[in-house]
């Protein structure tokens, strides 16, 4: 091994390690919520303190010294994560052209001599690559790495850790977006939620501190779950890492989707007035807090709102030995292409310069459609669609904590009965946060709005959604006063005794059905005036979706209720609540029958318009 650099710049030990997905992989756009890393660089004197400088190869032209870089061992993964890749996966890049292990060491081993002392293992998913073991023990040979880290999506984490940690494993990132098992096999396509916490349970158990779980925050999908998250740091040495939602060509990201770090906060406040921020280390990409008495923390990434590229120390290397100096960049060197063509160490340093001198002060598309975004949308809506599966009086976090202290994970047979209560003979589920509740999902589970009148609407002598020529409009309302807004509509859908009988016993191979189809009619609620061209937006306050399994007709009943307030009703929402509902759930039992019936989608009421109540008798 060569000598190191007589005197190197001070190392920072960086924080930020995000998701696994997204360092190689040949599909367009990193995994969203993978924050661009910043390192607060000094300013000239500083360096002119020091007798030797920085890795001149390493140093861009502005002054950031790179010394932090991320490997991605493979581009597969054990996972379809919705806002990562299609279910069906992405192409491959055929075997012979990814790195092989000698040369990803041999690239580990010219970057860690120039001043990387930090490596991450990424992917894909690297813990399925079979030779992970073996290649974290080799990097640890190497003299002056300090770090070496691995972001995995935990399943295989359980099993791999003790021999990983032996090898010289000594940081984890694990990714985790939900604490809800159904909500887990939703987002990722598969099973394997108790695996994940199984891994966590482990590193914890192996003595790593903090165990960083990384989650990206996600309107209507997950922010409800701040607390949930928050609450495990009580007696766990946790540091649970908030990611802001980032947008990347083809994960469909829109403002809407982003929860800012300050509207997290806020949430976080109103529980904890306590909160109180952490002394940032000087490399950090991550805000940091702990509760008093708490024994972990929570930190934010803040990728969005408050942005970190000036001071960016990282680098990538593909899976297919690409090096990439920026996350969003497009400008790639072939690393692998000059090694098999025997380039000399000199030579490969001249390439790497190169492609980190060029290296932009910033990633400008993310920013334009920063500058372009909206404010953040009022609490009134962010704070509305709180999913619950027949949520326990004791807390779920409360439940989790008990769990992991007591030494162990169930299986997953327990941790359904235990979290979504699928050993009933007859299960119920509901979105209405109320543990008093009534059991029965189709007995109303709040007051409703008084009627007015029942029976049908009056007719109307003219189509609302056509001008006087006979053309296709929307209906102006903006003169019509804002009242309070209610619809309830309901969908059946004919099973059939086989798929029925899958359903009741949550054994079908796609995951827990009726999870699914609540989490679907709550999605379709809020995307209705995307779907419906003429139907305006509501700001909708409220979305409850509940399911009832019918043994007389082999068949699940939906019964989806919409609240807003304002100058239009919500009757096309919970229509499409009901309706989608019923179509996810088809999608899920395709596969064991095609003699499905999706029927008696209809309007069961509706309150606060001008025309009067309606209620289906």
């Amino acid at each position: 091994m060569a000598a190191q650099p007589v005197s190197r710049v001070v190392r920072r030990v960086l924080r930020a390690g995000v998701r696994s997905c997204s360092s190689g992989a040949p599909v367009t756009q990193p995994c969203p919520g993978e924050p661009v890393v910043e390192v607060l660089s000094r300013p000239r004197p500083f360096l002119g303190e020091h007798a030797a400088p920085f890795s001149a190869f390493l140093t861009d032209s502005f002054g950031r010294h790179h010394s932090y870089l991320r490997i991605s061992l493979t581009e597969r993964c054990n996972l379809r994560c919705q806002y990562c890749m299609p279910e069906e996966g992405v192409p491959l890049t055929p075997k012979a052209d990814l790195l092989t292990t000698e040369e990803i060491l041999t690239l580990a081993r010219l970057f860690v001599k120039e001043g990387v002392d930090k490596i991450r293992l990424t992917g894909g998913e690297p813990l399925i690559r079979p030779d992970v073991v073996d290649i974290v023990a080799q990097l640890r040979q190497l003299e002056g790495l300090r770090t070496i880290g691995i972001t995995t999506n935990g399943i295989n984490l359980a099993r791999l850790l003790p021999q990983l940690q032996k090898a010289g494993l000594s940081a984890i990132n694990i990714s985790l977006d939900t604490l809800v098992p159904a909500k887990f096999e939703f987002i990722v396509r598969r099973k394997g939620f108790h695996k994940v916490m199984e891994g966590i349970h482990k590193a914890i158990e192996l003595g790593y501190s903090p165990v960083k779980v990384n989650c990206v925050v996600m309107r209507g999908l997950n922010e409800d779950e701040l607390l949930d998250f928050v609450a495990l740091t009580e007696g766990l040495p946790l540091d649970v890492r908030f990611i802001e939602y980032m947008p990347f060509d083809g994960n469909k990201w829109n403002f809407k989707k982003m929860v800012s770090y300050k509207e997290m906060l806020d949430t976080l406040r109103q529980q904890w007035p306590e909160l109180e921020k952490l002394p940032e280390e000087e490399s950090s990409t991550a805000k940091a807090f702990k509760i008093p008495g708490f024994r972990g923390q929570v930190s934010f990434i803040t990728s969005m709102s408050e942005h970190f590229c000036g001071t960016c120390n990282r680098l990538r290397i593909t899976a297919d030995g690409n090096l990439k100096v920026c996350l969003f960049g497009n400008s790639e060197v072939s690393l692998r292409d000059h090694l098999r063509a025997g380039a000399s160490e000199e030579e490969l340093l001249r390439v790497i310069g190169a492609a980190v001198g060029r290296k932009k002060r910033q990633h400008a598309e993310l920013f334009l459609m920063r500058q372009d975004s909206p404010p953040a949308l009022p609490s009134t809506f962010r704070n509305s669609l709180r999913v619950q599966v027949l949520r326990h009086r004791v807390s779920f976090s409360s439940q989790m904590v008990t769990l992991w202290k007591g030494g162990g994970v169930p299986q997953a047979p327990l941790v359904a009965q235990r979290w979504l209560g699928s050993s009933l003979p007859q299960r119920h589920f509901s979105s209405h946060l109320d543990s008093d509740a009534n059991p029965k999902c189709l007995s109303p589970t709040e007051p409703q709005a008084p009627a007015a009148s029942s029976g049908p609407l009056p007719d109307s002598d003219q189509l609302t959604h056509v001008d006087t020529e006979g053309r296709m409009a929307m209906v102006d309302v903006g003169r019509k006063p804002d009242t309070e807004r209610v619809a309830v509509a309901s969908a059946v859908v004919l099973l059939g005794p086989v798929a029925f009988k899958l359903i009741q016993e949550n054994q079908l191979k796609k995951g827990d059905a009726l999870a699914v189809a609540q989490l679907a009619g709550i999605q379709a609620a809020k995307l209705t005036s995307q779907l419906i061209p003429l139907c305006h937006h509501v700001a909708l306050s409220h979305v409850q979706v509940q399911l009832e399994l019918d043994r007389t007709r082999h068949a699940a009943v939906i019964q989806a209720s919409c609240r807003a307030r304002g100058p239009t009703g919500v009757e096309m929402e919970a229509l499409t609540s009901a309706a989608v509902a019923a179509l996810a759930l088809y999608d899920m039992c395709k596969a064991v029958s095609r003699d499905i019936v999706l029927a008696e989608i209809k309007l069961v009421s509706k309150t606060g318009g001008q025309r009067g109540d309606f209620h289906r008798t």
